[in-house]
């Protein structure tokens, strides 16, 4: 048996894929290594999305270099965006790279690999064939076996905003066959998952190719699916939240409560300027929508701080949109242009000026997480158990917002909604003890 060591940087579309390939290269005789040491091949799933994210590749083949100075060099694959953007380039200006792999290739890796091993020839692959891929992997079971589980179900982007790179990385926008995706929930869950997390670049545009399943009928799809306990799905469009999307909030049992929906801007101005093709007032609908269905229903985001033109007016509208919707869980970065962008000719604004945005952004950010974590003090709340702790002294699992819980859970929880008494929190984490009837829902 050949070793494989994967390193995933971005997304949990990549997280995804790396273990995707995994399923697949494990049929040309690889097993998974966790120790970069003992690789014959080493594979880095990169993201396009931030700032140097092609040095950071750079960056990451020396450490490899430095790793195997004195030992027989291992086979080293660059798959993911940052392989599709740069394709030939990446042979050429580092020789130590062996393959380039885009995100709709993957079902060629195999083939790929022992081409590469047959012939000694660099190859770089980047078709944009997301039919075939899928049709491939859903012949290969998904042996992730955690707990909560990751499922693609959508790739690709036709909204080409003006900073992102998705539509040239990920290409168009392709939806799975709906069959295919409960196929593959089913064998999810018979390998132990207890939460899908439906993903998308565009996970709320998901339809099939007859038009007549939406995302909707996929969560309701799923619900049926016994052991499944929870369902979440991401990353989602304001202009896809479509009405039959909010109104299975009504009815769902397992659809968690907690909306991912990035805005990236507080102002009509600057979100004209990204060509989000959304405004507030729509943001604020749906918003206003789901709360009406549930109060409890809370909301993250993603948030562009100093995109090129953003006046103080725009930024504190950013502020009141945040301080109205009071976001948890929310992400929020300065910008960055992105090579082959509409965004990246444009002028930046002041580093000084974003920085001092971005710091106020993200305490306002923290206190309402914080708090939030705080009023939890002392109430009893339903927790997901996903693993131990690293020391194996406590249990480690996620509440419906996805905050991360640690109690005095044991081995024999795992895969189980437990009750736990919250005794204290910071901004990240709520800290608690266990009560017992492990699946009794907490009212």
């Amino acid at each position: 048996m050949q070793k494989i060591f994967i390193k995933t940087f971005g997304c949990q579309m990549n997280e995804y894929d790396s273990n995707r390939i995994f399923d697949s290269v494990k049929k040309i005789g690889y097993q998974k290594s966790e120790n970069l040491e003992e690789a014959d091949c080493y594979l880095l799933n990169t993201c396009h999305i931030r700032d140097k994210a092609k040095e950071k590749v750079y960056s990451e083949i020396g450490r490899v270099k430095k790793s195997f100075r004195a030992k027989k060099k291992p086979l080293v694959i660059i798959a993911g965006c940052v392989a599709q953007a740069e394709n030939q380039e990446m042979l050429k200006r580092e020789p130590y790279i062996d393959l380039v792999i885009g995100p709709q290739a993957y079902h060629k890796i195999n083939e790929t690999i022992l081409n590469h091993i047959e012939k000694r020839k660099k190859i770089e692959q980047t078709d944009f064939d997301a039919v075939s891929k899928f049709k491939y992997f859903s012949k290969i079971k998904n042996e992730a076996g955690k707990i909560s589980s990751f499922l693609t179900i959508q790739e690709g982007c036709d909204k080409f905003c003006h900073f992102c790179v998705v539509p040239y990385t990920r290409g168009p926008e392709y939806s799975r066959p709906f069959n295919q995706i409960i196929e593959e929930a089913n064998y999810l869950s018979d390998n132990g998952a207890k939460e899908i997390i439906l993903l998308g670049q565009n996970v709320n545009a998901y339809t099939d190719n007859s038009n007549s399943k939406r995302l909707s009928d996929l969560v309701l799809e799923i619900e049926k699916i016994k052991d499944i306990k929870r369902i979440r799905y991401t990353t989602s469009h304001p202009n896809d939240m479509t009405d039959d999307l909010i109104e299975v909030y009504k009815v769902s049992k397992k659809l968690m409560p907690l909306v991912h929906l990035p805005v990236q801007s507080g102002s009509d101005r600057i979100l004209k300027l990204m060509n989000r093709k959304h405004k507030i007032d729509h943001y604020l609908k749906v918003y206003d929508e789901l709360k009406k269905i549930n109060q409890s229903i809370e909301f993250s985001s993603d948030f562009i701080i100093g995109y090129p033109g953003e006046t103080e007016e725009d930024f504190q509208s950013t502020v009141d949109l945040i301080k109205k919707v009071n976001f948890i869980n929310s992400y929020s970065f300065i910008f960055s242009p992105r090579p082959g962008t509409k965004a990246e000719a444009l002028d930046l604004i002041d580093k000084k000026t974003s920085m001092e945005r971005l710091e106020f952004i993200q305490n306002l950010l923290s206190e309402n997480q914080t708090q939030m974590n705080k009023k939890l003090k002392n109430r009893t709340i339903d927790v997901l158990v996903e693993n131990l702790t690293e020391d194996k002294s406590k249990a480690f699992g996620r509440t419906e917002y996805m905050t991360s819980v640690i109690f005095n859970g044991k081995r024999e929880h795992i895969g189980k909604i437990v009750k736990v008494k919250i005794t204290n929190s910071n901004r990240t984490t709520l800290f608690g003890e266990l009560l017992s009837n492990p699946d009794q829902k907490v009212a």
